[in-house]
C-alpha cells in the first residue's frame, strides 16, 4: 500500500539517504522525477523528499507505472536468497543424499533460525521439509534407473525402510514398490526483473511459470496435480535448468524464442489457444479476435479469452502479446504493469536482435 504517515515516510527517506540495508524490501520509492523506484540500498543519486513516494511491495510500484530501477534492480535484489540461504541451498543440491542438519548449519556459520523464515516466508514450507523433498526426489530418480529400495534407502540416509517407505509414499502418493509408474512435478523458484516465480516440470517438460503474487497459482497447482497425475515436490531437473538459463537471458534482452520443452495439459481447444499464443511474433501484438480467427474459431472470442486466461505458462507462452480490440491492455494473471513491461521491454528489443528459429 502507499506509504501516507508523515513519521514513518520520513522514517523510510532516512533510510534511504543512509543506504540501510535492514530496509531492504520494507519499502520501494517511486521517484516521481524519472518514474523509476528503487529499493533502500540504491546507489543512484537521492531524489528530493518531495518528489518521492513510498510503497510496501514491489507489484504496488509497478501497478502505479514505475519502473524498476537498473542500479539497484529492486524486484530482483529483494528476493534473492540471503547468501546463508543460498549456502544452505547449495549444501543439499551438492549433497542430495545427505540430511543436513542445524548443527551443520551453524558449522558453516549458517544461522538455521534464518533459514527457516526465509522457507517459510518464499516457499511456504519449512527448510526441512524442502530438503526432504530433495532426497525423496533423488530417491525416485534411483529408483527408476532400476536401484534396489533397500540400497536407495539407506544411502539417502534414512535408518529403517519403514522411515523411508512412510516419507516416500507421503511425498510421492505412493509406496517405492508401486510407484515406478508415478509421475512426479518438481518445483522451483527463479528471480526476475518482475519478481520472483515458481517454475513447474515433469520428465516431459515445463508445465508452470508464473509469478508467487498469482491469485490463481494455488488452483494451478491443484490442477497440474489432477491432469498429470502427479504430486509437487521441491527439485529441479534439466528442464528447470534449462527454462532458467533462457528466462535469465529473455530479460537480459538476449533472447527472442524459446527451445525448452513444454507441458501443456488441457483441452484441445485450450491448447490450440495457447499453441496459437506462442506463434504470435516477438516485439508484436496480437487482439482475441486476431487469435480467434487464428484457429478458426472467429465467433468464440470470448472462448479464446478464458483459455488465455488458463495458459500457465507465462512469458514461455507469451500471453501478454494479446491486447484489447481498441488497443488497451486486458487481464493478465501477472498484473498489467508487468504485461505493460514486458511488452515495451520486447519492442525495445525487436530489432537489435538476430531472429531464432525455434527448435
Amino acid at each position: 500500500m502507499l506509504i501516507t504517515e508523515k513519521e514513518k515516510i520520513s522514517k523510510y527517506y532516512q533510510a534511504l539517504l543512509n543506504r540501510e540495508q535492514s530496509f531492504v524490501g520494507i519499502f520501494y520509492v517511486g521517484v516521481k522525477t524519472t518514474s523509476v523506484f528503487c529499493i533502500a540500498t540504491c546507489r543512484a543519486r537521492k531524489p528530493k523528499p518531495e518528489n518521492v513516494v513510498f510503497y510496501t511491495t514491489f507489484k504496488e510500484a509497478l501497478d502505479h507505472g514505475y519502473r524498476p530501477c537498473k542500479i539497484c534492480k529492486p524486484t530482483e535484489n529483494t528476493n534473492q536468497p540471503p547468501e546463508p540461504v543460498t549456502a544452505a541451498i547449495e549444501m543439499i543440491e551438492a549433497n542430495p543424499k545427505v540430511k543436513i542438519s542445524d548443527a551443520q548449519l551453524r558449522k558453516h556459520n549458517i544461522s538455521p533460525e534464518l533459514v527457516r523464515r526465509w522457507f517459510k516466508q518464499h516457499y511456504a514450507i519449512t527448510f526441512h521439509t524442502y530438503q526432504r523433498m530433495y532426497r525423496i526426489n533423488n530417491a525416485f530418480q534411483e529408483l527408476k534407473r532400476g536401484k534396489r529400495t533397500t540400497e536407495t534407502a539407506f544411502q539417502t540416509g534414512y535408518e529403517s525402510l519403514s522411515g523411508f517407505g512412510y516419507t516416500y509414499k507421503k511425498i510421492v502418493g505412493k509406496s517405492p514398490q508401486n510407484s515406478m509408474d508415478k509421475n512426479i512435478i518438481l518445483v522451483s523458484r527463479l528471480t526476475t526483473l518482475l519478481g520472483p516465480m515458481f517454475i513447474c516440470a515433469t520428465e516431459d517438460g515445463v508445465c508452470l511459470l508464473e509469478f508467487v503474487d498469482r491469485k490463481m497459482l494455488e488452483t494451478e497447482f491443484k490442477d497440474l496435480q489432477r491432469l498429470l497425475k502427479a504430486k509437487i515436490i521441491a527439485g529441479k531437473n534439466e528442464h528447470i535448468v534449462q527454462a532458467t538459463e533462457e528466462i535469465r537471458e529473455y530479460f537480459e534482452g538476449k533472447r527472442k524464442t524459446f527451445e525448452v520443452k513444454l507441458l501443456t495439459p488441457g483441452t484441445d481447444f485450450q491448447k490450440a489457444v495457447w499453441h496459437a499464443l506462442k506463434e504470435v511474433p516477438y516485439g508484436k501484438t496480437s487482439t482475441y479476435t486476431q487469435q480467434a480467427k487464428k484457429i478458426n474459431k472467429s465467433k468464440a472470442v470470448r472462448a479464446v479469452g478464458t483459455a488465455n486466461g488458463m495458459n500457465r505458462i507465462s512469458i514461455l507462452v507469451p500471453c501478454h502479446r494479446v491486447i484489447g480490440e481498441n488497443g488497451h491492455l486486458t487481464g493478465y494473471g501477472g498484473g498489467l504493469e508487468r504485461k505493460r513491461w514486458l511488452i515495451q521491454h520486447e519492442k525495445e528489443h525487436a530489432d537489435l536482435l538476430p531472429y531464432q528459429d525455434k527448435v
